[in-house]
């Protein structure tokens, strides 16, 4: 049975919607039920403003929560089951839905594609964003007697319903040359609409948002809301995690372990920084200094060689002399240059890094005149 209020009734009542939405924005949203279109849901994304309109309109609005709740509830020719959070019906769910709201008008809020193939295989559900539309019925009245003639529905985003042959026989309401976002399943006993945020307290007064909800939901006397529970599906039902992984997931994977291998390889072979942990054994520092000296022989490091000399030698000059042993180069050879009376050059020659040998005899060159270097200032 449906009701088609007076003009004045429509702008009291759109009044109600304006007034409840700004007060939904002036509070936070349920923490109790965060759901999206859910009739407790004051935020934004929650459907608060239409629930207490329908109230307030007269319409007896019971909210359910599980399948074995909805059971319970009237349902008779005069009722509206509205189905919100349909991406939570289980194919068992849906069987159950569907053999308990058959006395009424059953109305699922922007099922997904799956959730339509279980409605009808030869539906199918396309992603639109289309800002608004108006309703241009075809096929007569809307579907199951829903009166939504001349009203303009808004959205940021509707999903438009489809057969495989791209028509669809039946009323149907706000089309596109894709599909309509209002329509009857073939069956004739579920009513799929599409534009769900327009239903949300963020949008209801965009367009005839709020009209178009009300007679959705509001066209006989009572509204049996149910927003869907997973845990009512069976342990057989359960979705596996393969079938939720789109398909260039795979692909993605295969590519993203290649990359790693890749990258590992390419890291591999560079040579990082020396680290140093405590010898197994006591190694003499002869030892020591004699191995070093042969591997620099054999790889013909002059450089590097000579970087060590000179290091031991600064160390050993800067403790006689009486600097830090962390004393800057410049500071060790002015100070070495005063005290044994040599040209600063000279010193600075023997004793910065900057120069590096270039042959065998420069550097034993080198090293004969470091360790000159090292007793004049101990005689001294």
């Amino acid at each position: 049975m449906s009701r088609t209020p007076s003009r004045t009734g429509w702008l009291l009542v759109l009044g109600v919607v304006a007034a409840l939405v700004v007060a939904v924005w002036t509070t936070a949203g349920s923490e109790e039920y965060p759901t999206t279109l859910d009739p407790r849901n004051p935020g934004p994304e929650g459907a608060q403003a239409l629930a207490e309109v329908l109230d307030g309109q007269g319409v007896d609005v019971t909210i359910v929560r599980s399948a074995d709740d909805l059971e319970e509830a009237e349902v008779d020719g005069g009722t509206t089951v509205l189905v919100t959070s349909t991406d939570d019906l289980s194919p068992g769910t849906l069987d159950r839905l569907r053999r308990h709201a058959r006395p009424g008008r059953l109305v699922l809020v922007e099922p997904s594609y799956r959730v339509v193939q279980e409605v009808d295989s030869d539906l199918g559900a396309l992603t639109v964003y289309p800002d608004e539309l108006d309703a241009r019925c075809e096929g007569g009245e809307g579907p199951a007697g829903i009166d939504v003639d001349g009203l303009r529905v808004a959205a940021d985003r509707m999903t438009v319903y489809r057969a495989d042959d791209r028509t669809l026989d039946g009323a149907r309401c706000f089309g596109r040359d894709d599909g309509a976002v209002l329509v009857e399943s073939r069956t004739a006993d579920i009513v799929l609409f599409g534009a769900g945020e327009a239903l949300s307290n963020d949008q209801v007064l965009r367009g005839d948002n709020a009209a178009v909800g009300l007679r959705l939901a509001g066209a006989g006397r009572r509204l049996v809301w149910y927003v869907p529970d997973p845990a009512d599906a069976t342990s057989d039902e359960a979705v596996a995690l393969s079938s939720l992984i789109p398909r260039w997931i795979e692909p993605g994977l295969w590519l993203a372990l290649l990359a790693g291998l890749g990258l590992l390889l390419w890291r591999v072979r560079r040579l990082g920084p020396l680290s140093t942990e405590p010898l197994p054994v006591v190694v003499r520092a002869v030892e020591t200094a004699r191995s070093r000296g042969r591997m620099y022989r054999r790889s013909g490091d002059h450089g590097h060689a000579a970087t060590a000399l000179r290091r031991a030698a600064r160390t050993d000059l800067a403790a006689r002399l009486g600097l830090d042993r962390r004393a800057e180069v410049a500071e060790v050879v002015e100070v070495v240059a005063a005290h044994t009376d040599r040209p600063v050059e000279r010193v600075a020659a023997l004793l910065d890094d900057t120069i590096p040998p270039t042959s065998d005899q420069d550097l034993v060159r080198l090293a004969q005149e470091l360790a000159r270097l090292r007793r004049e200032v101990r005689r001294g």
